[in-house]
């Protein structure tokens, strides 16, 4: 994963799920909002919804998003996803479960064309993780009811169900203001890096070439508009599973490096695990997430 941004550094944030890779900021990096990486016209063609920024955050060193359940009520408190990389308190060990944790955490929220119409604030840390996956979910003040009705912006909705191969995808990036295109590749079956191991990550063809700060990006399906993984890591120097370098692991333990390959943390094991009042239940029938 790519570090956290920093104070004003510059030092990049996590891509996404482990550990991460410290790259230096080139022009392109500082591009204006809404520019786009190149998609092939199949893709271009692929994209049946309009995936823009509105919904989407800017954490102080990575990028993030409002997001519901299918189940989600208005009055519901609204929850935010990004990485568990992203957290304040610094990256959570191989093992440990962050549960409940208080926290006024803020974000700046983002409309469509990227422009920040408003801060948000955190209660709690309701969940986060870098073991199996790379996920926090803070719970808000608002619910979704106030956002919508304040700022007129809608949550992004996660996808229930298990990504596909070949989706076009949309990854979009709050805090640099920026969207890569490109498409799922494919899923490995370990991603490791460092101490942290993660299940059944996304790989994303060589269109995604995110960089540090986007890590906690909403990872949207070009067709339905909704998220099904969030932005994490990538393999920054062709290193063998250490930190900034993740290796995939297949089940005969055979190791394959990806240089240059970036990757994403599936998000449809999130909706069993959420229950009344946006209230995470790891408990619930079907949730999978790890537990303390």
């Amino acid at each position: 994963m790519k570090k956290p941004l920093v104070g004003t550094s510059l030092a990049l944030a996590l891509l996404g799920a482990g550990a991460a890779p410290a790259i230096a900021v080139t022009a392109a990096d500082t591009a204006p909002a809404g520019t786009t990486a190149a998609s092939s016209p199949a893709t271009a063609r692929a994209d049946a919804k309009a995936v823009d920024f509105a919904g989407t955050v800017a954490l102080s060193n990575c990028s993030g998003s409002v997001v519901r359940l299918p189940a989600s009520e208005p009055d519901d408190p609204a929850l935010v996803l990004s990485n568990g990389h992203c957290i304040e308190s610094g990256f959570p060990a191989a093992g440990e479960v962050i549960v409940d944790q208080p926290s006024s955490r803020s974000f700046g929220l983002l409309n469509s064309a990227g422009s920040r119409v408003a801060t948000l604030r955190a209660s709690k840390i309701a969940y986060a993780t870098m073991t199996d996956t790379d996920i926090s979910l803070y719970q808000l003040t608002s619910t979704y009811e106030q956002m919508q009705s304040r700022y007129g912006i809608k949550a992004l909705e996660l996808n229930a169900a298990h990504p596909v191969q070949g989706t076009a995808i949309k990854v979009v990036s709050g805090y640099w203001k920026r969207i890569y295109s490109c498409n799922i590749d494919g899923f490995a079956y370990r991603l490791k890096e460092g101490e942290w191991t993660w299940k059944d990550s996304v790989r994303y063809t060589s269109g995604c070439n995110t960089i540090g700060g986007t890590s906690g990006s909403p990872v949207i399906d070009s067709t339905t508009g909704k998220v099904v993984a969030v932005n994490n890591t990538g393999n920054e120097s062709g290193g063998r599973c250490t930190e900034n370098n993740p290796c995939e692991v297949d089940e005969n333990g055979d190791v394959t490096v990806r240089r240059g390959i970036n990757y994403a943390q599936e998000t449809y094991g999130i909706v069993p695990c959420v229950g009344l009042d946006s209230k995470i239940d790891l408990g619930r029938a079907g949730c999978t997430l790890p537990k303390p």
